[in-house]
């Protein structure tokens, strides 16, 4: 039974006071039930009466943390910031170093060269590499790489990183840093228990994607962070707040692709004695894919076609049940006033 609204009564009899009685008209119509609700719940709640916009969005990071490592060769290890974070950036992506193999005090000469990769150019000559075996000998950087599986990652899961974005549209500007997020809050915050807090750490990030820090954490690895946009600029139900998501987006089965995981070289340099010499290190870390989409809607005026549509439903209506909303009519105008006669 479809309500359409409650009406009221008064009762008249000669000088005394009036009487108001509540009354419900109760109108049981198939049709005027399916086409509310139609224009209830597809106009409405998807927001077909809106103008939208696409998001324009310029997203900034930050990483904070130190780790400390110990390595076999090399012994202990502190990195900062500028370690681990900054050796390669990209436009929307950002890199964390999680593994390392160190080759330290190279020097340009002549050494024996390691089965594979090759390190140098063959000089023609055939040397001792160790007590088992001979290979090429090789003009490079010696000694040359000779690890070539990452050992078990032991860096800490506990890097935070920071995401400001600021979305700009045609229709309305907005960041992620909302204005009550003050200093102290963002210090504290934590996503577990604030699904609005922009700091997110690595080791939350990883487990949000399906996947475990440890493990992903050896050879690297990317994760794709999502950020989704769905703005409602009305003002009776102004919203316009950020979605956050993670998935990996590399293949993670290594048997399943021939480089798996994540990694690069880099080298940091010195002289000692005159002799150039540098510290090669063999970087794996997992690199984040920053993705921002969305749209933002405000009623504004009403689309053409819109317009029509509704005129056109409406002129169907009307055609198909004049005859029922003559009767409806005329069922209104009978039954909206009673005059209840005192005996």
């Amino acid at each position: 039974i479809f309500q359409i609204f409650t009406i009221a009564s008064n009762c008249r009899q000669n000088k005394q006071a009036d009487r108001t009685i509540t009354k419900t008209v109760i109108v049981n119509n198939r049709k005027t039930k399916v086409c509310f609700f139609y224009l209830s719940i597809v106009m409405l709640w998807n927001r077909k009466y809106q103008e939208f916009d696409l998001v324009v969005s310029s997203v900034t990071t930050k990483v904070k943390g130190v780790a400390q490592t110990r390595l076999t060769g090399v012994g202990n290890l502190l990195w900062d910031v500028a370690d681990y974070s900054s050796s390669s950036q990209d436009r929307n992506s950002f890199f964390v170093m999680t593994n390392v193999i160190v080759t330290k005090n190279q020097k340009q000469g002549k050494c024996a060269e390691d089965r594979f990769p090759p390190a140098g150019i063959q000089t023609g000559s055939c040397i001792r590499f160790d007590v088992m075996k001979k290979t090429c000998e090789v003009s490079a950087w010696c000694p040359i790489e000779t690890q070539t599986n990452p050992p078990r990652s032991l860096w800490s899961v506990k890097f935070s990183r920071l995401f400001p974005d600021s979305l700009t549209l045609d229709l309305s500007r907005s960041r992620n840093i909302l204005p009550q997020m003050n200093d102290a809050y963002l210090r504290s915050c934590h996503r577990a228990n604030d699904s609005l807090c922009p700091i997110f750490r690595l080791g939350d990030m990883v487990r949000e994607a399906g996947e475990k820090f440890s493990d992903m954490a050896v050879e690297g690895g990317v994760i794709g962070i999502q950020i989704k946009w769905d703005c409602n600029l009305d003002r009776l139900m102004q919203r316009c707040l950020p979605r956050y998501s993670f998935r990996r987006l590399d293949e993670r089965e290594s048997n399943k692709t021939l480089y798996p995981g994540l990694n690069f070289r880099f080298a940091k340099y010195n002289t000692v004695n005159g002799v150039e010499e540098r510290t090669l290190y063999k970087a794996f870390g997992i690199r984040f894919d920053i993705m921002v989409f969305g749209q933002v809607g405000l009623y504004l005026t009403f689309n053409l076609t819109f317009l029509l549509w509704i005129f056109g439903v409406i002129s169907l209506i009307l055609q198909s049940n004049f005859l029922n909303v003559l009767k409806f009519l005329r069922l209104l105008l009978v039954r909206t006033v009673d005059e209840v006669m005192r005996s």
